[in-house]
C-alpha cells in the first residue's frame, strides 16, 4: 500500500472532521491519565500530613485540611463529564487544576522546606501545560514555578532562618528544570499528536482506498485469482467463482485448492510451471471441466508477487476470461462492421433485383402459356421475397428502429403454423419426425406473416439438427395461456445445451458449429420483439416415444389480437 500522500486519498482529501472523533477520545483518555495522577498525588499528600500529623512531627492540622481539601478539588476535576483542552493563557479552567496544584504545593514547601523537599512535585503541572496546552502556556508554568520558587526563597533569607545561597541555587536549578521539561515534554507531545494524526489520516485513506479496490475486483469481468505455492487459492472475486463452480459443487467463503476438482488439473498445473519457472506460463489458454456441463475455455494471464521484507511467501495472481465471452464481444464488434457495410451491399442487391422484377413483369405481359406464366409468377414471388429479406436485414442492422419499421398486422396463428409447418415438412423432408398440436380455438396475433414464416422455420431448421431420427422427436405446440398471450413451442428431444452455449443463444454470429454463420436465433429475437412479442428457451418435459421426457424447447409469446380483418383472412387462405 502506498503512502497517504502518494495515495488516490491523500490527507488533501480527506475530511477533518472525520478525524474529530477519534482525536477528542484520544485526548480525554491522555486527560483521564493526568487528573488520575493529580488525585493520587493529593491522596498520598493527604495521607503523608496525617502520618506526620499522628507522628508528632507537625502540629499545624490544617495543613491536613489543605490537603484534604486538595485530594476532594483534584476529584471533582476527574469526575468532570466534558473534559477541556488548555488554552493558550492563563484561565480559569488553568488554575482550576494546574494553578491549585502549584499553590499546595507552594504552601507545602512554605512550611516543610527545611524537612521535606516538595519541588519534584512541580513537574506534574509542568508536565501537564507542556501535554495539554500550548508551548506558551507550558513555559509560562514554568516561569510562574520558578518566580514562586525565588520569591520563597528570598523571603527565607529576609526571615534569616536559613543560608539564602543553597535556596536561590536550588530554586535557579529547579526553574531550569521546568523550562527544559516544559519545552522537551511539548515537542514530544506535540511530533507524537502529528505522527498519530498522520498514521489515522493513513488508515483513513487506506480504508478507503482497500474499499475502493474492493469494489473494482468485485465488479470485474475477469476472474482474479490469488494462488500460494501449495496451490491454494488465498482469494478469488465473483467473477472467478462463477467461471470455476458449477451446479453440483457451489464454491465455498474459504480458501481451497486448485487440486480439489479433478476439472481444474490445468489451473493447478499453470500455477506449478509459474512458481517452477519453467516454459512461458505468463499466458496461457485452459481448459476446466464441470462434470455434467461440458467444458469451458479460459485464457489466463499470470502475474507473480514480490516477497515483501520478512516475508518469503510468494504469490501468484491469476487473471480468467472467458473466451466464449472473448468471441461474444468480436461478433458484437462484427455486426456493428456489417451494420455499416449493410446499407451499400442493399443497394447493389436492390439494382439487378429492380432489374429482374421489370423483365419478369415484361415477359408476363407477353406470354400466354400456362406453364411459362407460373414460372413468371414463381420469379414473382421469389424477387418479392428476396426485396422482403432485404427490408428484414436492413431492420435488423438498425435494431433500435426494428419496432417503428413494421407495421402491425393480424394473422390467424394456429392456421398459419399448420399451414408454415406443412410447407417445411415438404420441403425439409422432416414429416416422419414432425408431430404437430395446433389446438382447436382460433388465436389472432399481431405478427407479419412472412416474418412468423422465417421465425418458425428457423427455429424447426435448428430443431432438425440436433433431434433424433425417432416419430415425434420434433413437436410444435400452439396455445393460449393464462396471461392472455398465445404461446407458440417448439421442442426437440435434443440433449442439454452446455450453460456457456445457453447464454449467448440469441447473440449475433454466435454458434456451436463452425460452419453456421450465428445470424439465426439473433433475426428470429429482433424480428419477435419488433412485434412486441418475446422469444426464450427452456428445458421442457413432453410426451414423445410414448415417454416424458425432458428435451429443449423454444417458445414465443405473441400479442393476442381482438379478431382477424377479412381481407388478412383471405390472405391468410392464399397459398
Amino acid at each position: 500500500m502506498r503512502d497517504a500522500e502518494h495515495s488516490w486519498f491523500g490527507p488533501s482529501s480527506l475530511d477533518e472532521r472525520l478525524e474529530a472523533p477519534e482525536e477528542q477520545r484520544d485526548f480525554q483518555r491522555l486527560w483521564q491519565g493526568f487528573m488520575t495522577a493529580r488525585a493520587t498525588l493529593a491522596a498520598v499528600l493527604f495521607l503523608l500530613q496525617g502520618a506526620l500529623y499522628l507522628l508528632g512531627q507537625t502540629g499545624t492540622p490544617w495543613l491536613m485540611l489543605l490537603c484534604a481539601s486538595h485530594f476532594a478539588a483534584t476529584l471533582m476535576v476527574r469526575v468532570a463529564p466534558h473534559p477541556r483542552r488548555l488554552g493558550q493563557n492563563f484561565d480559569r479552567y488553568w488554575l482550576a487544576s494546574i494553578g491549585v496544584d502549584v499553590v499546595v504545593f507552594t504552601l507545602l514547601q512554605l512550611v516543610h522546606g527545611s524537612s521535606i523537599n516538595y519541588t519534584p512535585l512541580y513537574a506534574l503541572p509542568v508536565l501537564q501545560a507542556a501535554v495539554l496546552g500550548s508551548l506558551t502556556l507550558s513555559m509560562g508554568t514554568a516561569a510562574g514555578i520558578t518566580l514562586l520558587l525565588l520569591g520563597l526563597s528570598t523571603w527565607k533569607s529576609l526571615l534569616g532562618t536559613m543560608d539564602a545561597t543553597p535556596l536561590f541555587i536550588q530554586a535557579a536549578l529547579t526553574g531550569a528544570g521546568s523550562f527544559v521539561v516544559a519545552f522537551l515534554a511539548h515537542q514530544l507531545a506535540a511530533r507524537l499528536a502529528t505522527e498519530q494524526q498522520r498514521s489515522r489520516r493513513s488508515q483513513h485513506a487506506m480504508r478507503i482506498q482497500q474499499q475502493v479496490n474492493d469494489l473494482v475486483i468485485d465488479a470485474l469481468t475477469d476472474g482474479i485469482l490469488v494462488v500460494d505455492v501449495r496451490g491454494t487459492v488465498r482469494a478469488a472475486n465473483p467473477a472467478a467463482r462463477q467461471l470455476l463452480q458449477s451446479d453440483e459443487r457451489p464454491l465455498a467463503d474459504t480458501p481451497f485448492g486448485l487440486a480439489d476438482e479433478p476439472g481444474w488439473q490445468s489451473l493447478a498445473a499453470l500455477a506449478f510451471q509459474v512458481f517452477s519457472g519453467r516454459g512461458d506460463a505468463r499466458h496461457a489458454d485452459v481448459v476446466i471441466e464441470h462434470l455434467g456441463q461440458g467444458s469451458r475455455r479460459l485464457r489466463v494471464r499470470t502475474r507473480m508477487t514480490n516477497a515483501l521484507l520478512g516475508e518469503s511467501e510468494i504469490l501468484c495472481v491469476m487473471f480468467l476470461q472467458d473466451l466464449r465471452e472473448m468471441e461474444a464481444r468480436l461478433r458484437t464488434e462484427k455486426l456493428a462492421s456489417m451494420g455499416r457495410m449493410s446499407a451499400a451491399v442493399a443497394h447493389e442487391i436492390r439494382n439487378p433485383l429492380a432489374a429482374i422484377s421489370q423483365a419478369n413483369a415484361l415477359l408476363e405481359e407477353e406470354i400466354r402459356d400456362p406453364q411459362q406464366l407460373r414460372l413468371i409468377q414463381m420469379v414473382r414471388q421469389n424477387a418479392q421475397r428476396l426485396d422482403r429479406i432485404v427490408d428484414d436485414v436492413l431492420n435488423i442492422s438498425r435494431a433500435g428502429r426494428l419496432a417503428a419499421r413494421f407495421e402491425p398486422r393480424v394473422l390467424e396463428l394456429r392456421q398459419s403454423v399448420e399451414r408454415i409447418v406443412q410447407d417445411w415438412a415438404q420441403q425439409a423432408g422432416g414429416a416422419g419426425r414432425l408431430e404437430v398440436q395446433p389446438g382447436t380455438a382460433a388465436l389472432p396475433v399481431y405478427f407479419d406473416p412472412e416474418h412468423l414464416r422465417r421465425v418458425l422455420v428457423n427455429l424447426l431448421d435448428n430443431a432438425r439438427r440436433y433431434a433424433s431420427a425417432r416419430a415425434g422427436a420434433i413437436q410444435v405446440h400452439v396455445r393460449a395461456d393464462a396471461s392472455g398471450h398465445a404461446l407458440l413451442a417448439v421442442w426437440s428431444d435434443s440433449a442439454p445445451m452446455e450453460p456457456a452455449v445457453e447464454q449467448h443463444l440469441f447473440e449475433p454470429f454466435f454458434s456451436s458449429e463452425s460452419r453456421s454463420s450465428g445470424l439465426g436465433l439473433y433475426i428470429c429475437r429482433e424480428l419477435c420483439e419488433g412485434h412486441g412479442a418475446a422469444i426464450g428457451y427452456h428445458r421442457a418435459r413432453r410426451i414423445a416415444h410414448d415417454t416424458l421426457m425432458n428435451g429443449n424447447e423454444f417458445f414465443i409469446a405473441l400479442r393476442r389480437a381482438a379478431a382477424i380483418p377479412a381481407a388478412a383472412e383471405r390472405s391468410a387462405s392464399t397459398p
